[in-house]
């Protein structure tokens, strides 16, 4: 990776214009110590010390993405409740563009409660609706993101399987994109690809290609070019990006694939890695950089997160500074 292109980039006055489209949770946070258990039943007693709240699930791409220095208009539907009216002051204090989050009154926002004790996380509390849309609703949403969609450099599908992504709501979404010349971006979640047709980049991990192409597991390379060859005959998107956890990723397209090994050296926590890994690559695409470097970059951005406990963002003179010390141990390594 040249990192005199990084420094040009972390010198731009050029602010990408990206628009994130996905289901939009408060992550909270219990942080508390234990030291013994419950006489009411086996579990252990916890001592609340803080709590706290930030944005989760397509908001941690929000914040990302703001993080490494984009402009971010977001697109979803959340719950006409207090838990909604949070997520919009969390969104709006990162300086984002909310007109085409809509609050619909049959809907809760979703909300993730962690109990953390030391390092360790206890237990996870969800309150969520997942149902499908109404129809009036995906028509709302539709007319609110096509215009920002004209004006963005790059659309990123956030896809939780919370109930936003229809079928024919992706498919609207795809296609305008398309028609307006844009890149769409997709971390996709649930068995059903198909609705990602037109995609530019359909971003899954391993296990959710599996799943995908009904397979038990994806354990080599030839079954994972086999599971992308499926995908990407179903979605005709031009490429995937595999994550691989442990052994980073793999971009495969119809005519080649490179393989990226992981960059981290220290695992605490990869909650939102794949959120960081999404965003990073869609703020270097919309910077103008190749896929290549994009996911490269992304790979460094991902190890830098999963060094901090729960969901971390990154910035670009931190991926910096993580190129030249990865290049620095390797020089030491080779000595």
């Amino acid at each position: 990776m040249n990192t005199d292109t990084l420094n040009y980039i972390q010198l731009s006055t050029k602010k990408p214009t990206i628009l994130v489209i996905g289901d939009l949770m408060v992550d909270h946070y219990i942080w508390g110590n234990a030291t013994r258990l419950s006489p009411e039943a086996p579990v252990p007693v916890v001592n609340v010390n803080s709590e706290s709240v930030t944005l989760g699930g397509a908001g941690n791409v929000v914040q990302n993405l703001i993080s490494l220095g984009a402009q971010v208009t977001v697109g979803g539907v959340i719950g006409n409740d207090a838990t909604g009216n949070q997520l919009m002051r969390l969104l709006t204090d990162e300086g984002t563009e909310i007109d085409a989050v809509i609050k619909e009154n049959s809907r809760t926002t979703t909300v993730k409660t962690r109990v953390l004790v030391g390092n360790h996380q206890l237990v996870r509390l969800d309150r969520e609706i997942t149902d499908a849309l109404p129809s009036d609703i995906e028509n709302e949403l539709i007319d609110k993101v096509t215009a920002y969609i004209d004006t963005a450099d790059l659309v990123v599908l956030s896809d939780y399987n919370k109930g936003l992504f229809s079928p024919q709501l992706t498919q609207q979404i795809i296609t305008t994109a398309v028609r307006m010349g844009k890149r769409v971006i997709i971390d996709p979640k649930g068995t059903n690809f198909e609705k990602y047709k037109g995609a530019y980049i359909i971003k899954p991990n391993r296990k959710e290609l599996a799943e995908a192409v009904k397979l038990d597991q994806i354990n080599s390379m030839e079954s994972l070019k086999h599971a992308a060859d499926i995908i990407l005959e179903q979605t005709g998107a031009e490429y995937l990006v595999v994550t691989l956890s442990e052994q980073g990723m793999v971009i495969l397209g119809k005519h080649n694939q490179v393989a990226l090994p992981v960059k981290a050296t220290e695992v605490f926590d990869v909650t939102g890695a794949g959120d960081t890994v999404l965003s990073t690559m869609a703020y270097f695409l919309a910077m103008g950089l190749s896929l290549e470097d994009a996911c490269e970059l992304a790979n460094h951005a991902a190890a830098i997160v999963i060094r901090h406990l729960g969901s971390a963002t990154t910035t670009v003179a931190e991926i910096i500074k993580d190129i030249a010390e990865s290049e620095e141990q390797r020089l030491k390594a080779s000595v």
